[in-house]
């Protein structure tokens, strides 16, 4: 499946719990059996992959990072320059029930919009698994996910209502989700902004980690944005640079100019 088991220390638990209960479902008692199964059962990769996502999501989760995109990285970025209308496209990969996409609206909507109101922001969130995604397009969530927010903020933007706090229109109307596998799709177009955090960096072995940063420099506009997680860094490469020691943000280094052909 080529993930790095390292990556799942902290979840290790976890993982191994759903993949416990998915061989007692099927009545298999080891995992060499069950390893004998995946090779005779092709359809049971699938599952198994599913077994191993791991969706620990709220809003404003990495309190400081957020606070970074407030203050500085939006407000940049919303200063252009911009090829035609003035659109903000933001990606969010890996993008579960969406809080991390709407925490971006919400950012944008009290702390970046008025300061640059001829801007409109543009974000296209990705996941591959639909019940996560059919969570985020109702937009309704526990207080516990909301705990990070500001309370004014989660006075003015959610509705209570019986089955949680839930997003008002306005602001659901600047996300769009997508159903994708980052390992191999990406979003049309280009973006300046690009999340991706806690995901490929973490969990996929360095082969597909490869691939992902393929996608990610494909999609991220030439001195447009990535950030990662918390604890997370690219691996070597010549695209992007960081923009602080440290930090989890890097930036798209710009297009090299095309050498003159001979005789031109």
């Amino acid at each position: 499946m080529q993930l790095r088991w390292a990556g799942f220390r902290r979840v290790r638990r976890q993982v191994c719990r759903r993949i416990g209960a998915r061989m007692r479902a099927l009545g298999i008692a080891s995992t060499v059996e069950y390893r004998a199964y995946l090779e005779h059962e092709p359809a049971e990769w699938p599952l198994l992959d599913a077994l191993c996502h791991i969706t620990i999501s709220r809003f404003y989760r990495d309190r400081a990072l957020f606070d970074t995109l407030r203050d500085e990285i939006l407000p940049a970025l919303a200063s252009g320059p911009f090829d035609e209308a003035a659109r903000l496209r933001c990606w969010s990969a890996g993008c579960a029930s969406g809080e991390e996409a709407y925490t971006l609206a919400l950012i944008w909507h009290f702390a970046v919009a008025p300061r640059a109101p001829r801007v409109q922001i543009e974000i296209t969130a990705t996941d591959l698994e639909r019940p996560l995604l059919a969570r985020a397009r109702r937009a309704c969530y526990p207080r516990s996910s909301l705990r990070e927010l500001p309370a004014a903020w989660l006075a003015a933007a959610f509705e209570t209502r019986p089955e949680g706090y839930c997003l008002i229109e306005a602001l659901r109307a600047d996300v769009r989700f997508l159903e994708q596998d980052l390992r191999k799709a990406r979003p049309d177009g280009r973006f300046q902004l690009i999340l991706c955090r806690n995901l490929a960096f973490t969990y996929f072995a360095p082969a597909v980690q490869q691939q992902v940063l393929a996608h990610l420099r494909e999609s991220l506009a030439p001195r447009g944005i990535l950030v990662l997680g918390a604890h997370e860094r690219l691996p070597p490469n010549d695209d992007f640079q960081p923009l602080a020691p440290g930090r989890p943000l890097y930036r798209r280094r710009p297009l090299e100019p095309s050498l003159p052909q001979p005789g031109m």
